[in-house]
């Protein structure tokens, strides 16, 4: 993850995503929390946007947000955060809610700690037919549907401003993906598919349109799930 990305489509198309809803939501000298900050280039690129806090239940990844200079950063359960309650405007979950046993507790917690009115911008994959080898690699509990995400967040006090599907377009190659995942034997690994770049800047390429879709519109399917919600006052 630390060697790729920085580059690799998918990455670069949740993060751009992430940082146009942001755009949007995120007031003047922010306080944001990034749960599962992972190894740290979401939390570096968010930095523009105002303080950006960061936890992650892997030291290992820890140490590579070290690498990239970051120091607001604490090992931390998402289910039970060690943090002052409506302390901050902004949390942002990018595929970490799905790795949690359990999910009501996690956003349970980041409502508790969001200011009345703060926002919780959350990307999980979607569906759960696409569950293959991948999802256990990367010890996913859950994929999701765009109702369970709506469940979710409303269920813990939010109100959702916006829920869509994401990677729309290259849904079907990434589909066909995950299936023939299935038939593949040995252990699981969560290794992703080697691209030319060329391929690589065409994916870039759609991917951007498709988030300027979003910011207007809802798409109706796609392997993950993006939402922005707020905490109701």
């Amino acid at each position: 993850m630390y060697e790729l990305e920085d580059t690799y489509w998918w990455f670069v198309a949740r993060r751009e995503l992430a940082l146009q809803f942001l755009n949007e939501v995120t007031p003047p000298n922010a306080l944001i929390l990034d749960v599962g900050c992972g190894t740290g280039k979401g939390q570096e690129s968010f930095g523009k946007l105002g303080t950006v806090f960061g936890v992650d239940f892997s030291q290992d990844a820890l140490m590579f947000c070290h690498e990239r200079g970051l120091e607001r950063i604490a090992r931390a359960n998402a289910e039970a955060l060690p943090l002052q309650s409506a302390k901050f405007d902004v949390v942002i979950t990018l595929d970490t809610i799905e790795h949690i046993p359990d999910d009501k507790a996690a956003v349970s917690e980041i409502s508790r700690i969001l200011k009345p009115g703060g926002v919780i911008l959350l990307n999980v994959p979607a569906y759960q037919w696409l569950w293959g080898p991948h999802d256990v690699a990367l010890m996913h509990q859950r994929r999701y549907t765009r109702t369970q995400v709506r469940n979710l967040l409303e269920s813990n006090g939010f109100t959702v401003e916006r829920l869509s599907y994401h990677i729309f377009f290259l849904f079907p190659l990434v589909a066909l993906s995950r299936f023939m995942s299935k038939f593949k034997k040995g252990e699981p690994d969560a290794k992703l598919p080697s691209i030319p770049g060329w391929v690589e800047g065409i994916f870039k390429i759609v991917q951007r349109g498709e988030a300027a879709i979003i910011t207007r519109s809802n798409l109706p399917w796609g392997s993950s799930i993006v939402a922005v919600a707020r905490k109701r006052k």
